[in-house]
């Protein structure tokens, strides 16, 4: 459970009271009726690729890459339309950009009023499964930029 009291994968925890299916062991869902480890999670049918859209599930990408590629498709954008876009708080997105400026994916540059951000593209992923692979790629798959 998160800090504001729902699960990592973006759903509202419920309490455990007797009787419901957090207070009693966990059956495979999937059939079979069989009892699960404690803290497995629960094969449900229907819920794969079909089940897109509804409610708010996992996604595959972080609410780092989707902040990331914004401001790769808006450098001048304001954090609140970040936030807006993305589907997060803003204090969240200038946590996120805090981020990723200190880790040297992002520079913010002040332009008047406003922030210009400009990406490190050159920058590697930080998982050892894809520390080999740059920033640029994920914003030429997911961007017009060149």
């Amino acid at each position: 459970m998160n800090d504001d009291g729902g699960t990592s994968n973006g759903t509202a925890a419920e309490p455990a009271t007797a009787g419901s299916p957090s207070a009693t062991p966990a059956t495979n869902l999937a059939g079979g009726g069989q009892a699960e480890a404690a803290g497995a999670h629960p094969v449900r049918v229907g819920q794969g690729v079909e089940g897109r859209g509804h409610g708010r599930g996992w996604t595959f990408l972080t609410n780092h890459a989707h902040v990331l590629l914004a401001l790769a498709r808006d450098p001048a954008a304001r954090l609140r339309d970040v936030a807006a876009s993305v589907g997060i708080t803003e204090r969240a997105t200038q946590a996120i950009v805090a981020d990723l400026e200190k880790d040297g994916y992002l520079h913010r540059t002040r332009v008047g009023r406003r922030n210009h951000y400009t990406i490190n593209s050159d920058g590697p992923f930080r998982h050892p499964n894809e520390a080999d692979r740059r920033i640029g790629d994920l914003l030429a798959l997911f961007t017009d930029l060149d």
